[in-house]
């Protein structure tokens, strides 16, 4: 019998790509301004607005499979790697028969290589993660739950020291392996301790704005690179509260379930060079040049979830091939 899934968690799951999109929507985009020398218009305010409430996505959507636990099977391997082939391989391919003088024979044999030829970090980010997964499971189990916390306080500390203070290369802004692993060990703390309460789910959504607040006016004292870096102090404090205030929800719903599972696809598909500097990064420049700030907003978000509903069929058809081919 399958786990029955949680789903305030899923729901944070799908909010967590949302947010993902939502940061390269803004930030990957459309840049962010350095708030040291000034924010002089409402569209540079907005920019530092959104990505301080959305650079935790990639964190979160990590917490969540820290808190679970990654379980490693030859199988789960398999249907990784064949998701990340499928949507590779696939928008290659579409690449090659529109344009083959672009995208030539060359481009289609490297969109196989999905963890050494990918523009896409989080993949072979995460595929390593699993593989470590075994042994931070067997060492949480082994440890008593305030050793636990020890252990994981203690790296924390030194990525936030070394790392984040001190921008040494083996996490300077969060992008590697080893803040995947930081992340997934505090998602690991948190799945020790019973879930909070509804009252104090109010207190984590306050500390969730107040860290949030603090991410953005982290910008004034340093560059933005380093402010909204995924092992910020408040990038991390942030991300943990929100994950905290949706445990402390109570709900339950298979549409949600059904929707959350399309999650990684949607960074597979919207993330892809062909589709991110060919169609949307293009369409989002143009749209901010040419909209007012409030009509950018709305379609901003309509292009986020239209972009996720999109993929949402899509993945429904990689699933069933996927479980036909695995079997």
């Amino acid at each position: 019998m399958k786990p029955q899934r949680c789903s305030e968690i899923e729901l944070l799951r799908i909010i967590s790509m949302l947010l993902v999109l939502i940061v390269h929507i803004d930030g990957a985009s459309l840049g962010l301004p350095d708030a040291r020398l000034g924010l002089d218009t409402p569209r540079d305010w907005w920019r530092i607005a959104v990505e301080a409430i959305a650079i935790i996505g990639v964190n979160c959507f990590t917490l969540i499979s820290g808190y679970f636990g990654i379980r490693l099977r030859i199988r789960s391997v398999a249907a990784f790697l064949f998701q990340c082939i499928f949507y590779a391989v696939g928008i290659a391919t579409l690449a090659c028969l529109a344009n083959p003088v672009r995208y030539g024979l060359d481009y289609w044999a490297e969109s196989w290589m999905v963890l050494t030829h990918t523009d896409l970090w989080y993949v072979p980010a995460y595929f390593m993660l699993m593989l470590l997964s075994p042994m931070l499971n067997a060492g949480f189990a082994s440890m008593t739950r305030r050793q636990a916390i020890a252990v994981t306080a203690a790296v924390v500390t030194f990525n936030l020291w070394a790392g984040w203070i001190w921008q040494q290369p083996f996490n300077p802004t969060g992008y590697t392996v080893m803040q995947l692993v930081m992340i997934y060990m505090i998602g690991r703390c948190v799945s020790l301790f019973p879930r909070p309460s509804r009252t104090g789910g109010f207190v984590w959504i306050a500390v969730w704005a107040l860290s949030t607040a603090a991410i953005a006016a982290t910008c004034f004292f340093t560059d933005t690179l380093r402010a909204f870096a995924y092992n910020s102090p408040f990038v991390i404090l942030s991300s943990v509260s929100l994950l905290l205030f949706f445990l402390s929800l109570n709900l339950r719903s298979s549409v949600v379930n059904s929707l959350a599972r399309a999650s990684f696809a949607v960074y597979l598909v919207h993330k892809a060079p062909v589709v991110w500097g060919g169609f949307m990064k293009p369409f989002v420049v143009k749209c901010w040049a040419s909209m007012s700030l409030a009509g950018f907003s709305v379609t901003a978000l309509l292009l986020a979830t239209g972009i996720y509903l999109a993929v949402v069929p899509l993945d429904i058809l990689r699933r069933r091939i996927s479980s036909l081919i695995i079997k």
